[in-house]
């Protein structure tokens, strides 16, 4: 017999159109290469230095030998297998400290492979059978909604930073028999949306969480860009209850190549005998499991440039701030300068403006699908992102997500105009 597979042999999650949705990204850009691109939300290359990777290796080096260890012990740290929660968890909190006002211990922080794994961690650790289901703002980070259809959990959407919907919606499937486990939301500058939260709305949210016993999943990989220099507090920041588990991110403030994230879950967790441990604990479980630990050279150079920055990554990324508030700010007037009042109004095309982050959402006359990007990729050079992957219970055809991320201010400006005459031709035909 042939050792062939059938797709009904394979997990059900394999044939969703949804967990196709990064790697047609990839492909597509690898088939454009000379388009522009609005689709990638990856850092701008221009703040990479390769010698910094070995300078920050080192600072680390010295800052183990520094705590008294020696050459032999410096070296296992190095090189072997280390402790499943991480080994630079106390060098986050110093920073968190700093940078965001936040008090974390040391324990409660688990070191992930990228912030994808901490996701995936925390959805099988809450959602314990078939009657659990992860409520996700909407339009929503398609890496949540994938990893969720990937361990057959239920996803509900609830309106983006809507409290009354969350609570009626929560209301509606206890009285369904169902239990809603958790909130998934990005408070600040979201994936695909660029929205953020006012602190009244992200305080209203974690009232009704309270209210409707739901946990809150607070990822956090875009919250030092601001384009108007407010600051506002994380969930986590606000969160009196241990409600919020934090996910956080070095992709966009260090360097995506690492692979590095982490979680704060410093939830108690009860045993019958009345034990307890944290819920960092529980996931460090899971995590011996998947990826048994995350890689001791990544955690080393990550460890090595939030001490060669004294902890404090705000600081740290300063530039990169301000380059992309500039971005956003030079996307937004060329949106203007090719679509005045009266030609929006006369095509239907209209935007967002977002207060920081690398995303703005553009609504146009014509579905904005796969077939569309390529068009304008074929044909005009430029490429962005559909966003009905982004709706888990439909919607979005007309809208395209455009990333500044990537682009010089040059390219923004480039792309743009080329944009302007696809959408004017589309709408047209």
């Amino acid at each position: 017999m042939s050792g062939d597979l059938l797709p009904g042999e394979l997990h059900g999650s394999l044939a969703d159109p949804l967990l196709d949705a990064m790697t047609f990204l990839n492909e597509v850009t690898e088939r454009y290469p000379d388009a522009l691109s609005f689709a990638p939300g990856r850092p701008h290359e221009g703040f990479f230095e390769t010698d910094q990777v070995a300078k920050h290796l080192e600072v680390y080096l010295d800052h183990l030998r520094g705590r008294g260890l020696t050459e032999a012990q410096v070296r296992t740290a190095l090189f072997q297998y280390g402790p499943t929660k991480g080994i630079i968890g106390d060098l986050i909190a110093r920073t968190l400290a700093n940078d965001e006002g936040l008090t974390v211990e040391p324990a409660s922080v688990v070191v992930t492979v990228g912030a994808q794994e901490g996701m995936l961690l925390v959805l099988r650790a809450l959602c314990a059978g078939p009657q659990d289901v992860l409520l996700v703002s909407s339009p929503c980070y398609v890496g949540v909604t994938g990893a969720a259809r990937l361990l057959d959990i239920a996803t509900v959407p609830v309106p983006e930073g809507d409290s009354v919907a969350l609570a009626a919606i929560a209301g509606r499937l206890r009285a369904e028999g169902r239990r809603p486990r958790a909130l998934y939301v990005v408070p600040d500058f979201a994936n695909p949306s660029g929205t953020s939260l006012p602190t009244s709305v992200r305080e209203e949210l974690l009232a009704v969480a309270g209210q409707q016993d739901l946990l809150v999943l607070e990822d956090d990989p875009y919250g030092f860009f601001s384009r108007t220099g407010e600051r506002r507090p994380t969930l986590k920041a606000l969160d009196r209850d241990r409600r919020v588990v934090h996910l956080g991110s070095f992709a966009k403030t260090c360097f995506p190549g690492a692979r590095l994230g982490y979680l704060i879950a410093d939830q108690v967790v009860r045993a019958p005998d009345g034990s307890t441990t944290l819920l960092a604990d529980q996931l460090a479980k899971l995590k011996s499991m998947t990826t048994v630990n995350t890689p001791a050279l990544s955690q080393a150079v990550i460890g090595g440039l939030l001490i060669a920055h004294d902890f404090r990554l705000r600081e740290a990324n300063a530039g990169a701030v301000a380059h992309y508030a500039a971005g956003l700010d030079r996307l937004l007037a060329e949106l203007e300068r090719h679509f005045p009042a009266a030609e929006r109004e006369r095509l239907g095309v209209g935007w967002n403006e977002p207060e920081g982050g690398y995303f703005t959402v553009l609504t146009v006359p014509f579905t904005a699908d796969t077939a569309a990007m390529e068009r304008c990729a074929a044909q005009y050079g430029v490429l962005w992102t559909p966003m009905a992957d982004f709706y888990p219970d439909g919607g979005g055809e007309h809208r395209l997500r455009l990333s500044i991320s990537a682009l010089t201010a040059d390219q923004i400006t480039d792309g743009v105009a080329r944009l302007a005459d696809f959408v004017r031709a589309e709408a047209g035909a």
